[in-house]
């Protein structure tokens, strides 16, 4: 029962930690963008760059972290290569977590307006 225990908290460990690494993947703003834009239909990589006004070089090295890691697939298609989602479920992650941001900017700026307002009262007495 120990045994099965121990493997149990291995295997835990190891999810935490692809976790973690899928996690630094989707650190970067440019690969937030990415996963928004293709979120509606597969790319080119000329047109992706285009789209988010950064050079192709830049964005290869973005993608190829991406493919690597699960979050994009591509094909080719004659001279090209297109990137898409490699599962769609990966906007549905992004959105729960721009909501709760979103939560968090306005509970930030309700404060700052009670404070201001507190601020504004003190400096009038």
């Amino acid at each position: 029962m120990a045994r099965q225990s121990h493997r149990s908290d291995q295997v835990e460990k190891a999810l935490y930690r692809r976790h973690a690494d899928f996690c630094k993947v989707l650190s970067h703003p440019t690969r937030l963008q990415i996963i928004d834009i293709l979120h509606d239909r597969e790319m080119t990589v000329t047109d992706l760059a285009s789209r988010l006004g950064i050079a192709v070089g830049n964005l290869s090295q973005h993608l190829s972290l991406m493919k690597q890691r699960g979050v994009l697939e591509s094909r080719k298609a004659g001279n090209s290569v297109i990137y898409g989602l490699a599962n769609h479920k990966m906007t549905g992650a992004c959105g729960l977590i721009r909501e709760i941001l979103l939560e968090q900017i306005k509970q930030d700026s309700a404060l700052f307006k009670r404070l201001d307002r507190s601020h504004a009262f003190q400096a009038k007495t």
